[in-house]
């Protein structure tokens, strides 16, 4: 498939989110500050206001409702999202439910808001997105924390190649429709996701179908940080491992909920560091005096 070269690529990246905002927050409203060339939108029934939030940083107020009325419009059916881990699922089908959103961009993307962005540019460069029509965090599956889809009707209706999408958004339980239905560690392993055709048809499984046919371009692999350790910083605007591996981002997944001291830093200070004890501005922490001042 292929695309006119252009000379500058415009993105944008949704986020679902209901409810109260999570501690986290500051972190990944930070991080979007350092790529003031991409657009983050926050889609929420939240209307809290977020501190320090920069203007790439845009909250479009939605309540569930409202999102469940949009969908029976746009996509002929009734879905159900009894709870909101249930965007999860439907991620993939943002180019349907939140079209005004996504027009103008060559890119758009989801992302959740339990990571913390390094240099995007830095990994996507226009070199990058004129080359790949879907571009992916992992190398086993597509990733449900960010995943970047060029802006056109083949891409946007990929999700419709799936035997099931319309059981996945009629169901009210989570199905794993925006990764690979639960197959990841037998992936990881490496097997094949057509190794379980009796499996819901997942984006994996079309991305890699539509491939496996050279109807699209995507990249696989893994650009990321993920785990807990010691040795993780975001330093003005990168995040590096061990001083020598930089990340497209880093997935706090695990470090939400083992982060002993869950706090922020404030001011936000130009380095800091994610230490299992918690986060903090200097590399190491000698005493708990020094723990009181950060």
């Amino acid at each position: 498939m292929g695309a006119n070269k252009i000379n500058y690529y415009r993105i944008c990246v949704l986020t679902c989110w209901s409810g109260p905002f999570p501690w986290f927050l500051p972190y990944f409203v930070h991080s979007c500050l350092h790529n003031p060339t991409i657009e983050f939108y926050i889609i929420t029934d939240n209307k809290e206001l977020i501190s320090n939030k920069p203007d790439n940083v845009i909250v479009v107020y939605k309540t569930i409702e409202e999102i469940k009325a949009a969908a029976l419009q746009k996509l002929g059916f009734s879905i159900n999202v009894d709870h909101p881990y249930k965007f999860n699922d439907f991620k993939p089908a943002y180019a349907f439910l939140f079209p005004e959103i996504i027009k103008g961009y060559h890119f758009w993307g989801y992302g959740d808001i339990d990571i913390v962005y390094g240099n995007i540019r830095c990994f996507i460069t226009e070199e990058f997105l004129n080359s790949y029509d879907i571009i992916n965090s992992r190398h086993e599956s597509i990733a449900g924390s960010f995943c970047l889809f060029r802006n056109n009707e083949q891409i946007n209706t990929l999700l419709m190649e799936s035997k099931d999408y319309r059981k996945v958004f009629s169901n009210a339980e989570y199905l794993g429709f925006d990764e690979c239905s639960f197959l990841m560690m037998e992936l990881q392993m490496g097997a094949s996701i057509f190794d379980f055709p009796d499996s819901i048809h997942s984006m994996t499984y079309l991305v890699r179908n539509a491939m496996l046919n050279n109807k699209i371009r995507a990249f696989f692999d893994f650009i990321i940080i993920e785990g807990m350790s010691n040795k993780i910083k975001w330093d003005k605007g990168k995040i590096i491992y061990k001083n020598e591996f930089e990340g497209l981002y880093y997935n706090l997944i695990t470090y939400k909920k083992k982060c002993k001291n869950p706090v922020v830093l404030n001011p936000m200070p130009d380095v800091f560091y994610f230490k299992k004890s918690g986060i903090t501005a200097t590399k190491r922490i000698a005493n708990k005096t020094q723990r009181s001042k950060v």
